[in-house]
């Protein structure tokens, strides 16, 4: 096993290729159970019919906690936009097909959105009359269930070689309403600083799934005060606009 090709790193987490393997090595921060539930949720998401790269075990490498799962060849959406500026529309377009796809699959042992997002908000610094404000609105907004990602953006697509498509990066996967996991990608998007990107995604995504724009913004202020525990602090400020 050589863990000398880095493919991508993100916060503390390091991927590496070997051979026809991925090794997604954990830093110490993150907990053993952690680790399992992610690759415990790739393995399901696989199950109800969505192309992910297949995992192959859970292990340690030089005492960190590692995900195994297979190599995927190809480009990440990201870079594809990045490299074919011309093409952006089309992605966008591929990159909402993909949600859809996912989000009209269901999963009902996967952890609840509302739970998860109620135990953040009430971890988080704001006055108690926020939190209670937030938690009352996640009762109001819930209305349908399928799969929501949690981190759906370009960098977590990959179109292989072979113009397959396939959905990485699974901690924060839940089964709760569509409309937060498009908030929450619009929101990723603006943090990255492509505003044009993130409303051209937006009225996409309405458009396709038929719903209403104002009530995927209606989920904002719930996305960013459940983002803003453990945030930077330039992050913050730009979270706390959002939330009322």
């Amino acid at each position: 096993m050589k863990l000398d090709r880095i493919i991508a790193f993100r916060n503390d987490r390091t991927v590496y290729r070997d051979g026809e393997l991925c090794m997604k090595v954990f830093g110490a921060s993150h907990k053993k159970s952690d680790v399992i539930s992610e690759a415990l949720n790739q393995t399901r998401i696989e199950e109800v019919g969505l192309r992910v790269p297949t995992v192959r075990s859970v292990s340690q490498i030089d005492g960190k906690w590692t995900i195994i799962s297979d190599y995927i060849k190809g480009n990440t959406l990201a870079s594809l936009m990045q490299a074919n500026p011309e093409k952006k529309n089309e992605y966008l377009k591929l990159f909402t097909d993909i949600q859809l796809e996912m989000n009209q699959k269901s999963c009902l042992t996967l952890p609840r959105l509302d739970d998860r997002l109620r135990r953040r908000i009430i971890q988080t610094d704001y006055s108690a009359t926020v939190r209670y404000d937030l938690c009352m609105r996640i009762e109001q907004l819930q209305r349908q269930l399928g799969l929501c990602h949690g981190d759906f953006v370009p960098e977590n697509i990959i179109i292989s070689d072979d113009g397959l498509w396939y959905v990485l990066d699974f901690p924060h996967l839940s089964e709760g309403d569509p409309a937060f996991d498009a908030a929450n990608t619009y929101m990723l998007l603006v943090m990255e600083g492509d505003i044009e990107g993130a409303e051209t995604y937006l009225e996409l995504y309405c458009k396709k799934s038929n719903t209403d724009i104002e009530y995927v913004k209606k989920w904002l202020p719930i996305v960013a005060a459940a983002r803003s525990l453990g945030s930077f602090e330039s992050e913050r400020e730009f979270l706390d606009k959002y939330v009322k």
